[in-house]
């Protein structure tokens, strides 16, 4: 299969740029070293991706062809529905709904929170190679790293079920965010031992409520709920 078909090779290429630059793993031309993936040509992305696959760089986050998760799909839909520059993405993980966000929403400024190191250094990897609008911190959301009003918009997908203090994070997001929060939970049990909690629409209301935050909107998506809080 040629790679164009099994990657997303520009996507790849960025990552792969912004991880030679920081760690030297292997060689690449230096002109094509300073270029980011928006600025190499096709043969220089494939050039880019080939030399990272010999030389055994785990890139299965970029596979061609991977469906987008309704419950992406329906936070997309939302966003595209507003008007926002900045925005604060809360356990960003490997990019599953941020890489399409950045994607759709070149122009919109992205902030990372990530517990686990190595998925902020990713991050911080793909901005360095063609991402430039996303820059990734290693914080806790519960402490609320940024002042009041920081972002347009707050999303926290599939996020509030894995942390024990629940009501700190929403109420961090609440303060931090000038215009939404949107959230995805689970909306039924699973098997997942890392999903301490079951987040209703009552229990988010609640939550919310008690945040200062009452203007919320909820929708079912697939096993999951989907909800948006609007800033007074």
């Amino acid at each position: 299969m040629e790679l164009e078909e099994r990657y997303d090779i520009r996507t790849a290429a960025a990552w792969i740029l912004g991880h030679v630059r920081r760690t030297g793993i292997l060689k690449l031309p230096d002109d094509v070293l300073r270029k980011t993936s928006e600025e190499c040509s096709k043969e220089e992305l494939l050039q880019i991706v080939r030399s990272g696959q010999d030389a055994g760089l785990k890139l299965y986050p970029f596979k061609s062809g991977t469906q987008i998760l309704a419950r992406t799909r329906r936070t997309l839909g939302f966003l595209h529905s507003i008007s926002f520059e900045t925005m604060l993405d809360v356990g960003s993980g490997r990019g599953v709904f941020l890489i399409p966000f950045m994607k759709e929403f070149p122009w919109v400024q992205v902030t990372s929170l990530d517990l686990l190191e190595k998925r902020v250094v990713f991050l911080n990897e793909l901005a360095d190679g063609g991402f430039g609008q996303l820059h990734a911190e290693e914080k806790n959301i519960c402490e609320q790293p940024f002042p009041d009003d920081s972002f347009d918009v707050v999303s926290m997908l599939e996020v509030l079920e894995h942390i024990p203090e629940v009501e700190k994070a929403i109420a961090a997001a609440v303060k931090m965010a000038k215009q939404y929060v949107v959230v995805t939970v689970p909306s039924k049990p699973d098997n997942n031992p890392e999903h301490i909690h079951l987040l209703t629409k009552e229990k988010l209301t609640q939550m919310f409520g008690a945040a200062g935050c009452t203007r919320l909107h909820f929708d079912g998506v697939e096993g999951h709920l989907f909800m948006v809080a609007a800033m007074a």
